[in-house]
């Protein structure tokens, strides 16, 4: 229960107000910085941007994942900065419930590494995403060093990624490669292709239709001048006939 004091407003007193118990928030602590919270939000928005039509995947940031085998939300619970649950409903949840979501744990996680958790993204969590929630791709990534890792599991162990020659990692689960672009991370097609935010569709859309605006003027532009320059033959040869009917030649018989 919550307690709180509500002033009487007939006699002044103040009263105890109890408020009944809601559902439990996620108990991750704020962002560390600016720059985390942008890379997690970048990255949510370039895959729900993705996968817009799709209805078969959960994805969230800094949300906690409660996993007791007792089913207990006072313990057993983590929450890694970026994860991706596939074969699942798309809808707002406020934490996951692995025994509420039929033993599902995340298919995809990323931590954001900082000074005060690169030692436990690196030894505890990883353990755990390893060994308790068999998590196939695992990544993290340095927002200031730009220090990025992948790996996958293999016979329940994790092997590290081996970077393609763009110096992506791929994640089996997603369909997709992780990289460094200008100073954060994002996602790429298996051809290279940099998955875009909805403002970067909106942009790519907009430069297309500038593009194919300045087409159509020129093309425009050309028939215009086709067309004055056929008007200035026609006029020459107008000239040339009536200078030839001056000389009492017809036109027509040359």
């Amino acid at each position: 229960m919550t307690i709180a004091q509500e002033l009487d407003s007939e006699t002044g007193i103040c009263e105890d107000v109890i408020f009944p118990p809601g559902d439990l928030l996620s108990d991750e602590p704020p962002l560390e910085t600016e720059l985390h919270l942008r890379q997690i939000i970048l990255l949510l928005q370039c895959l729900e941007w993705l996968w817009r039509d799709r209805n078969d995947f959960y994805s969230a940031g800094n949300l906690t994942i409660y996993y007791s085998p007792h089913q207990r939300k006072s313990e057993k619970f983590r929450g890694p900065d970026f994860f991706v649950v596939l074969g699942t409903e798309r809808k707002t949840r406020k934490s996951w419930v692995v025994w509420e979501e039929d033993g599902k744990y995340p298919n995809v996680i990323l931590e954001i590494l900082s000074n005060s958790t690169v030692n436990t993204d690196k030894g505890l969590k990883k353990e755990i995403y390893q060994n308790t929630f068999r998590t196939p791709d695992y990544f993290w990534f340095d927002p200031y060093t730009l220090e990025f890792a992948g790996f996958h599991l293999v016979d329940g162990e994790y092997q590290p990624l081996q970077a393609s020659e763009q110096g992506y990692l791929w994640s089996k689960q997603l369909g997709l490669y992780l990289g460094i672009y200008q100073g954060v991370l994002r996602f790429f097609t298996p051809d290279d292709q940099i998955v875009p935010t909805p403002e970067e569709t909106a942009q790519q859309a907009e430069q297309k239709a500038q593009q194919a605006e300045q087409k159509a003027q020129q093309a425009e532009q050309k028939a215009q001048q086709a067309e004055q320059k056929a008007q200035q033959e026609a006029q020459k040869a107008e000239r040339l006939a009536a200078k030839l009917r001056e000389l009492n030649i017809d036109p027509e018989t040359i």
